[in-house]
């Protein structure tokens, strides 16, 4: 049965990046990339708000060059769907990419409901909107040791839900690994 998962790599302070959008040291070393590899597989949908869909971008090219973590994720990434909110964003010419001007709700739960495989949300806009909605199961949050300060928290504000610790991971990079599933 599929899920809705929200999956972000965060600082120790809570944030998906830095005031000026950048988040350049959470660049997952080999051990950690390999990881988020094996547990992305079983995404089949990836939404996104405008600006995530434009950092994920990135792995339309990856591909050539050796074998390695990054690029046995571009080919993850690259098979699975793309639904991008955005009220200012031109229509994707990517492959498996669809532009949706609002996030429905409703239309998500539906997709969830209808999937086999995984639906995972990133990106602070429509990862509120579905913490608000009730529609995430579970968060893979991948705790990078840095502060940023300041910038897009990794959790909506004046968003109450409690959560069960299903796994916790150390990676020798520094990286830890929160699994929670959303308490219904």
């Amino acid at each position: 049965m599929a899920g809705l998962l929200h999956s972000m790599i965060a600082s120790l302070d809570g944030r998906v990046a830095d005031a000026d959008g950048r988040f350049d040291r959470a660049r997952p070393d080999e051990e950690l990339h390999r990881f988020i590899d094996d547990q992305e597989r079983s995404v089949g949908t990836y939404l996104y708000g405008r600006r995530m869909h434009e950092v994920m971008r990135y792995w339309e090219d990856v591909g050539e060059g050796p074998p390695g973590p990054e690029r046995e994720y571009a080919g993850i990434w690259q098979a699975a769907e793309k639904v991008v909110y955005s009220t200012t964003l031109d229509p994707p010419t990517a492959p498996r990419t669809r532009l949706e001007r609002s996030f429905d709700s409703a239309a998500v739960r539906e997709l969830v409901a209808s999937a086999d495989r995984d639906v995972s949300v990133a990106g602070p806009r429509p990862a509120a909107r579905a913490f608000g909605a009730g529609l995430v199961d579970e968060c893979w949050t991948y705790v990078v040791p840095v502060l940023v300060g300041s910038g897009p928290r990794l959790f909506p504000e004046g968003v109450r839900r409690e959560l069960e610790l299903l796994e916790e991971r150390r990676f020798t990079g520094g990286a830890v690994l929160l699994r929670h599933r959303v308490v219904r």
